[in-house]
């Protein structure tokens, strides 16, 4: 597995045969328990086969300056700062000269704007919604441990492109810029 040179973090439910796919969510770990992961994830929509378990943070298991591309969409919100910084190293480690690493993740800026322009009485709802940072309910007892133990799938910070451009120039990254759906 290792000749292949595009890896993907973060993959969830979207995997191309072509990459190496990872993703660290306890779902797809559960789910693939022999049996009893039938009854874990009661959706019918599961992780596909090629989902590799790996976790940015920790190092994914690739030979560093191999990939000549990573792709992470909507993943890096879910990090810590600390975390964050972690995955953003090990990212450009695995990368070989002249490789491209593509991030999606929501625009802070983008909402806020939004929220501030907004008339709406219900406009605070809505940019915490939009950010991932409102919580609506929180599940008790047992399904409340649980989901604080696995995780609840919270953004846990937030990025503008300002910022995640100043964070990428610190861990390495060059020619950074802005992209828009269809430019690659």
């Amino acid at each position: 597995m290792q000749n292949k040179q595009y890896i993907q973090y973060g993959a969830s439910l979207c995997a191309p045969r072509e990459w190496l796919n990872f993703d660290c969510s306890p779902t797809m770990v559960l789910e693939r328990i022999p049996i009893a992961g039938r009854f874990i994830n009661r959706n019918k929509i599961r992780f596909p086969k090629n989902v590799r378990y790996g976790n940015i943070v920790s190092v994914l298991p690739v030979t560093n300056g191999t990939c000549k591309g990573i792709y992470a969409s909507h993943v890096l919100e879910h990090l810590s700062l600390g975390d964050f910084r972690t995955a953003l190293r090990h990212t450009y480690n695995l990368l070989a000269e002249g490789g491209v690493f593509r991030a999606l993740a929501p625009d802070l800026e983008l909402l806020a704007r939004e929220y501030i322009s907004s008339e709406d009485s219900r406009a605070a709802e809505t940019f915490l919604k939009h950010a991932g940072l409102g919580q609506e309910t929180r599940p008790n007892g047992l399904s409340g441990l649980l989901v604080s133990w696995l995780g609840s799938g919270d953004h846990l910070w937030m990025w503008d492109y300002k910022g995640l451009a100043a964070e990428l120039s610190e861990a390495g990254f060059q020619h950074i810029r802005p992209c828009k759906i269809g430019d690659s």
